[in-house]
C-alpha cells in the first residue's frame, strides 16, 4: 500500500539510468569552493528555467509564477524541454571542469548531466505511457487532484489563478486525447480495467452540483470551501468571493464537454482494449520499453531476470523470519499466526465509525514515533503531518495509500492518503504503514528536502524511485529498531509488507517479461504475497500500467542496508548511526550509485 507522489510529472519523478561515478582529485580548497559556488548559482539559473516551462512543478514548489496556468503535456513541449536540457548539459560541460569540483559538486554535476540520460530514455518510450494510461497518474484524474491537494488559496489573487486553472482544463484533456490515440495507433491500448477506470472517474469529477443534481462535485466543493477561508481569515469580503465562485461555477460547466469527449474517446477504446495478458512484452517494442522503465525505476541496470530471482530469494526469507517470529509468540508456523490473526480480526467493509478510528490510530502512530526520532536523526522535520483520507474521484477498494511533502513553507502540511473502501486489514498493519508513509518514511525525508539549505534547488525537487521508497521500506524496519511497534503482532505485520514488496519484484517482471496474465499475478499476490483480493486486484493493475515503478521500493530498501553494513563493518565503534541517517535523508533523492559514493566519501571521512 505504499508508494510516493513526487514533485512533477511521472515522467520527472522516476528517476535516471544510473551509470558508475568517479570522483577525480579535487583542486586547492579555495579554487574548488569557488567553481563549487559558481556551479550551484549556474544549476538554479537552468533550474529556474525549467520551472518556467513546469507550472505545476512551481506551485509544488511553493513559486507563484505561473500558478495561472496547467502544464503543456503536448509533444511539442516534450521536445522543447529536452532540447532546452540537452543545450543545458552542454553548456554546463562547456562552462565547468568537473575535476576542479568538491565530491558533493560533482555528484550535483552528474545528477544535472544524467537526467538528460533519463529525458532521452523517457521521451524515446513516450508512446508507452500515454496520458490515460497509468492506474495512479492519469490525467483525468490528476488534475482535479493536483488543484484540490496542491493548489493552495492564500488570497484573492491565488482564488483566480485557481479559476484561470479550472479554464485550461479542457485544452489539456483534449491534448491527452491527442495523444492517446496516437498510442493506440501504435497498437498500445491501455487495458480495458483502465479505460474503464477512465470512464467512471471522469463521471463521478462532473455529477453533482453544479452539473446537476445532488451533493457538490469534488471540485466545487473544494472551492466553495477555500473561498470560505478567505473570508473566514479576512482576505477577501463574501462579495468578492461570491464573484469569484461565480467565475469558477462557468469555468466548471465548460469542463463537462471534456470530460465527455474524454469518456466519448474511452468507450470508442474499449473493443481494442487488451485484458488477460497485458504487460509491456504484449505490446509492440514491449520488451525494450521494459528494460528502460527497469532502468528509470531503479536507478540500475539490473535486468528482469535479475530482478525476477531477487524477488524468489526475498520471499524465502522473509518468510523464514516470519515462522521464527510466529514460533516466539507461541504458534506452530506463520500460516498458524496468519489464521489466528484472521479470527480475531475477520475482514469487514469499512464504516463511517471504522474509517475515523482507523485515522485516529494512524495520525496517533505517527506523533507517537515523531517523539522517538533525537534518538536515532539529528535532522528532524520541522512542519505539520496528517494523516487523511483519498479523495472520492480517485479512491479504489484496496488502493494503494501514498504520500505527499509539505510545501517550501510548510503552508501545506506533509500528508498520507488512505484509501478506505472496499474492506479493512489487519488493524496491527496501521504503525508500519505509517512508518513507512510518514514518520521516519516519506512525509520527513520530504519535509528535510524541502527544506534544504545548501546546494542547487533542483535538489530539493527531483526524486528517485528507488532511494524515496528505498528509505520508506527501509524505514518500516528501523521503527522496530526505534521500538515503535506496539506488540509483536504489529513486528510481524511488518514482515507481511515487507514480504508484499518481495513479491512485487517477482510480480512486476512476470507481467512484463514473462508474459504473465492479469489472473496469474493476481493469484501470485494473493498466495504468496498474502495480499486481499482486492489490494491485489488493485496493486496489480498499477504494475501493469507503470512497468518498473514497484520493483525500487525493494531494490532500493537493499542497497541502503548494504550501505548501512558496510559503513558499521568498516567504521566499527565510530559509526554514528544518527550521523549516517543524517547523511541519507539530508542529501535529498539521489541515484544509488551517487547514493554508495556518498557513503563511501563519508565512510573515508570518518576513519
Amino acid at each position: 500500500m505504499r508508494h510516493r507522489v513526487l514533485v512533477g510529472s511521472a515522467a520527472l519523478i522516476l528517476s535516471i539510468a544510473a551509470t558508475p561515478l568517479a570522483f577525480a582529485a579535487t583542486a586547492p580548497v579555495a579554487a574548488t569552493a569557488s567553481e563549487d559556488a559558481r556551479l550551484t548559482a549556474f544549476l538554479d539559473a537552468e533550474f529556474a528555467q525549467e520551472v518556467k516551462q513546469r507550472p505545476q512543478l512551481a506551485t509544488r514548489l511553493g513559486v507563484k509564477d505561473g500558478q495561472d496556468k496547467l502544464d503543456d503535456i503536448s509533444d511539442a513541449a516534450a521536445m522543447k524541454q529536452l532540447q532546452w536540457r540537452r543545450d543545458s548539459v552542454a553548456r554546463m560541460k562547456k562552462a565547468f571542469d568537473r575535476a576542479r569540483l568538491s565530491p558533493a559538486a560533482q555528484a550535483n554535476f552528474d545528477i544535472w548531466a544524467l537526467e538528460l540520460d533519463r529525458a532521452e530514455l523517457s521521451y524515446r518510450n513516450r508512446g508507452f505511457q500515454p496520458p490515460f494510461y497509468s492506474f495512479l497518474y492519469s490525467v483525468h484524474s490528476q488534475l482535479p487532484n493536483f488543484l484540490i491537494s496542491t493548489h493552495t488559496v492564500n488570497d484573492a489573487a491565488d482564488m483566480k489563478a485557481y479559476v484561470a486553472r479550472l479554464r485550461a482544463i479542457p485544452g489539456v484533456l483534449d491534448t491527452a486525447i491527442a495523444r492517446s490515440r496516437q498510442s493506440d495507433a501504435a497498437g498500445i491500448h491501455a487495458p480495458r480495467f483502465q479505460i474503464e477506470r477512465v470512464i467512471a472517474g471522469s463521471r463521478s469529477i462532473v455529477t453533482g452540483a453544479p452539473f446537476g443534481d445532488g451533493p457538490d462535485s469534488p471540485l466545487w466543493s473544494d472551492i466553495k470551501a477555500k473561498g470560505a477561508k478567505l473570508v473566514s481569515t479576512g482576505k477577501a469580503t463574501q462579495a468578492e468571493v461570491d464573484a469569484m465562485l461565480a467565475e469558477a461555477r462557468t469555468a466548471l460547466l465548460a469542463i463537462r464537454p471534456a470530460y465527455d469527449r474524454v469518456i466519448a474517446w474511452a468507450e470508442a477504446d474499449l473493443p481494442a482494449a487488451p485484458s488477460g495478458r497485458v504487460g509491456a512484452v504484449s505490446l509492440p517494442g514491449g520488451a525494450d520499453w521494459y528494460a528502460a522503465a527497469l532502468k528509470l525505476a531503479t536507478t540500475t541496470n539490473l535486468t528482469p531476470e535479475q530482478v525476477h530471482q531477487t524477488g524468489l530469494k526475498e520471499v524465502a526469507r522473509i518468510e523464514a523470519e516470519q515462522d521464527a517470529l510466529a514460533r516466539q509468540a507461541g504458534f506452530k508456523d506463520r500460516e498458524a499466526f496468519y489464521a489466528e490473526r484472521a479470527r480475531l480480526f475477520p475482514t469487514a467493509p469499512w464504516t463511517d465509525a471504522s474509517r475515523a478510528e482507523y485515522l485516529r490510530i494512524a495520525n496517533e502512530s505517527i506523533a507517537n514515533t515523531r517523539k522517538l526520532l533525537p534518538k536515532y536523526f539529528g535532522e528532524l522535520p520541522a512542519y505539520r503531518m496528517e494523516v487523511i483520507r483519498e479523495p472520492s474521484f480517485s479512491e479504489v477498494a484496496g488502493g494503494a495509500a501514498h504520500a505527499a511533502g509539505p510545501s517550501p513553507d510548510g503552508v501545506r502540511p506533509g500528508r498520507v492518503y488512505v484509501h478506505l473502501l472496499g474492506t479493512s486489514e489487519d488493524p496491527a498493519a496501521v504503525y508500519d504503514l505509517m512508518c513507512h508513509e510518514g514518520i521516519p518514511g516519506h512525509v520527513m525525508q520530504g519535509d528535510i528536502q524541502a527544506r534544504q539549505s545548501s546546494g542547487p534547488k533542483f535538489r530539493k525537487a527531483y526524486g528517485y524511485v528507488a532511494f524515496g521508497e528505498g528509505w520508506g521500506l527501509y524505514s518500516e524496519a528501523l521503527c522496530k529498531e526505534m521500538g515503535a511497534y506496539p506488540d509483536l503482532a504489529a513486528d510481524f505485520m511488518r514482515l507481511d509488507a515487507e514480504l508484499f514488496r518481495a513479491a512485487r519484484l517477482v510480480v512486476d517482471t512476470g507481467i512484463h517479461a514473462k508474459g504473465w496474465t492479469e489472473q496469474q499475478a493476481n493469484d501470485y499476490m494473493i498466495k504468496t504475497g498474502r495480499t486481499p483480493v482486492d489490494k491485489a486486484r488493485s496493486e496489480v493493475r498499477r504494475y501493469i500500467t507503470l512497468p518498473g515503478q514497484a520493483t525500487g521500493y525493494k531494490i532500493g530498501m537493499i542497497k541502503i542496508m548494504e550501505l548501512r553494513r558496510k559503513a558499521e563493518a568498516a567504521l566499527g565503534s565510530k559509526f554514528d548511526l544518527k550521523s549516517f541517517h543524517d547523511l541519507l535523508i539530508g542529501s535529498g533523492s539521489l541515484p544509488l550509485d551517487v547514493l554508495e559514493r556518498r557513503v563511501d566519501d563519508w565512510i573515508a571521512v570518518n576513519k
